[in-house]
């Protein structure tokens, strides 16, 4: 069960209206490293998992989640004041077309989202590794996302993101050990 509070995880600001920015940010929202992916991998996940690291994975899909919003919460931003010509002048005249300035998960080339973007093997050690690479993937993202900005406001809000990967990558390789400890454990008959 989940308890929503009416804010975000961290407060999101942007400097201007930037359409182009905000095609770049649609990545990490509907794309195969992005926070959607991200949630759904894990939250899936936790089931076939050994009950000693649900909770971890449980909490981070959960986070993943307010990431998601935070993402969405910067896009819109980023386009609420773009007029239909700056939207086109920045690549995202197709999405345009199609959702006005409507959220639409798909990446930044425009390729609607796919559950084949995630992945679940069944075998606990398996899916964290997978969930580690999907994490330090976010994080060199989020990197790149900061590179191609000059709002600070933006920036900070970026940053926050892209640690929060770092975080998360740590506590599956933690989740990893604790899995391993237990496999390699003698067990005696």
């Amino acid at each position: 069960m989940w308890v929503y509070e009416k804010k975000l995880q961290y407060p999101v600001r942007v400097n201007k209206c930037d359409p182009r920015m905000a095609k770049f940010l649609i990545e990490q929202y509907g794309g195969a490293d992005g926070e959607l992916a991200a949630a759904l991998r894990y939250l899936n996940q936790r089931y076939t998992l050994p009950d000693r690291v649900i909770g971890i994975v449980n909490d981070i899909g959960t986070e993943e989640l307010a990431h998601l919003e935070m993402i969405a919460t910067m896009v819109y931003k980023l386009t609420k004041d773009a007029t239909a010509e700056q939207m086109k002048e920045a690549g995202l005249g197709p999405h345009y077309a199609d959702h006005d300035k409507a959220l639409y998960f798909h990446n930044a080339a425009g390729v609607p989202f796919t559950a084949t973007y995630f992945n679940a093997k069944g075998d606990p050690i398996t899916d964290l590794y997978e969930d580690i690479a999907a994490e330090e993937k976010a994080r060199a993202t989020y990197q790149w996302l900061i590179n191609m900005t000059d709002d600070p406001d933006l920036k900070d809000g970026l940053q926050f993101l892209r640690e929060r990967e770092v975080v998360h990558s740590q506590r599956f390789r933690e989740a990893v050990e604790i899995l391993k400890e237990e496999r390699d454990a003698k067990r005696l008959f």
